[in-house]
């Protein structure tokens, strides 16, 4: 070879290019038989020699033809309410060309209730203008609490007997109920209903007069003039007595120096007393004055509104700004009386009741415990079929509409017992008396009942 010549190029072995030096007598031999010319086989170094390309060879072998089909199901996660569709891809890879074809297979899965969307910020479209969109369902989600609160499981809390709203004495002067309010809601904090009610009553009893003819109870003088150990010994079952003896002091002082001897009428003059915040501030000026200007959020209705997904907030008080921004304002005072009390009897802080619960069981609170839910309603189903057999039983007729088929009744477990009497007079028969192990009669069962 000389310098000046190229090396022929080396041409790829493939899989087809192998193909004719696989073992042929069989084929060889049918040839024969049939007077046709034998496939001519190549050797393997022609293959790879520069000149296996001029070589010529009599296999007519077809085109490779691959065929792929692939179903890929959607197995990403949808929005709740839209349907999933699986996707079925067929491809075929031939020499001449590739042929792709996708084909959607529509699968019909259970309506489910869309994902809560919180308060958000959005553009009204006929003003143009900022607003705050409230969270999806809130108006259901409020009805059915409500009707929760008046005739359901969230009924008679302590809130709608013991609130501070409802402590002050009614047959005191409308300037001493304000104070009674304002008192009992500054007892309140870190202490429930029950034990505020009792300090109360105690302050409003055993308060001492501030002179030997002044009426005893609960009054501006008699707070000024009450030694401070004995304040705190009236006031010692509610949290932080101490510190709360401190700031009823203080308060008196404020209210007989600046305002005249009555609470403020203001936000403002209201969380400027000692241990006055904006929680107790829009409580007792809705109790005390009638006027509601914000929300009065404390740890219930910031919890609540937060396991719901209305907002997500830090603290109480950007609770009470997320909710006003777009709750209508007849409902701010009555909000706080709603979720209080819901949770008190139902979404208790710890061990909800979700199986009692309205909303879980319909499927619209997301925080709900699932167990419980299902639990909840199993016996609600049960509780209407022994309804529906009451009412077949005692009704006597038997010609009315059927709504459930079958029914059966659980089983009252029965506990036999047998009574052994020792030292009995033989009988006639020369059995013992009384009765025996053998002799003991079979316990009653009763029959399930099937409709």
């Amino acid at each position: 070879m000389s310098p000046t010549t190229s090396p022929p190029p080396v041409r790829r072995i493939t899989r087809g290019s192998l193909a004719r030096f696989a073992y042929t007598s069989d084929a060889a031999s049918s040839s024969k038989a049939q007077n046709t010319t034998p496939l001519q086989v190549t050797d393997i170094e022609d293959a790879v020699s520069g000149n296996a390309a001029t070589n010529t060879t009599t296999t007519t072998a077809k085109a490779l033809k691959r065929k792929r089909a692939v179903a890929s199901p959607s197995t990403t996660k949808t929005k709740r309410g839209s349907s999933r569709s699986t996707v079925v891809k067929k491809e075929e890879d031939e020499d001449e060309g590739k042929q792709v074809e996708e084909k959607k297979v529509a699968t019909t899965t259970p309506n489910r209730r869309a994902a809560r969307k919180p308060a958000r910020k959005t553009i009204d479209p006929d003003t143009n203008t900022a607003i705050v969109a409230p969270p999806s369902d809130w108006e259901e989600m409020y009805d059915l609490v409500k009707a929760m609160r008046l005739t359901g499981p969230a009924r008679d809390a302590a809130v709608d007997t013991m609130g501070c709203e409802r402590l002050a004495l009614p047959t005191a002067s409308p300037k001493d109920q304000r104070l009674h309010t304002l008192v009992a809601l500054m007892l309140s904090s870190q202490t429930k209903d029950t034990t505020n009610a009792v300090a109360m009553r105690r302050l409003q009893t055993e308060l001492p007069s501030h002179a030997p003819c002044s009426p005893v109870g609960l009054n501006l003088e008699n707070l000024l003039a009450v030694d401070p150990a004995q304040l705190n010994e009236l006031i010692w079952a509610v949290g932080f007595h101490n510190n709360k003896t401190k700031y009823l002091k203080q308060t008196a002082e404020i209210l007989r120096d600046r305002w005249q001897g009555d609470i403020p009428d203001t936000i403002d003059g209201l969380t400027s007393l000692p241990g006055v915040g904006p929680k107790m501030a829009h409580l007792c000026l809705s109790s005390a004055w009638g006027r509601t200007e914000g929300i009065g959020v404390d740890v219930h209705v910031h919890r609540i509104t937060n396991l719901w997904g209305w907002q997500k907030s830090k603290n109480p008080e950007e609770t009470r700004l997320a909710l006003q921004s777009w709750l209508p304002r007849d409902r701010w005072r009555e909000i706080n009386w709603l979720l209080v009390g819901f949770g008190q009897k139902v979404c208790l802080p710890v061990g909800r009741r979700c199986g009692e619960c309205e909303l879980g069981l319909r499927g619209l609170c997301k925080a709900a415990e699932r167990a419980k839910v299902i639990q909840g309603r199993k016996v609600r189903e049960e509780t209407a079929a022994l309804k529906v057999e009451r009412v077949k039983t005692e009704g006597g007729d038997d010609d009315g509409l059927v709504i459930k088929e079958e029914y059966i009744k659980r089983e009252e477990e029965e506990v036999g017992s047998v009574d052994m009497v020792i030292n009995e007079p033989k009988q006639e028969d020369g059995s013992a008396g009384g009765i025996s192990p053998k002799s003991s009669p079979p316990r009653k069962q009763r029959r399930t009942r099937r409709r």
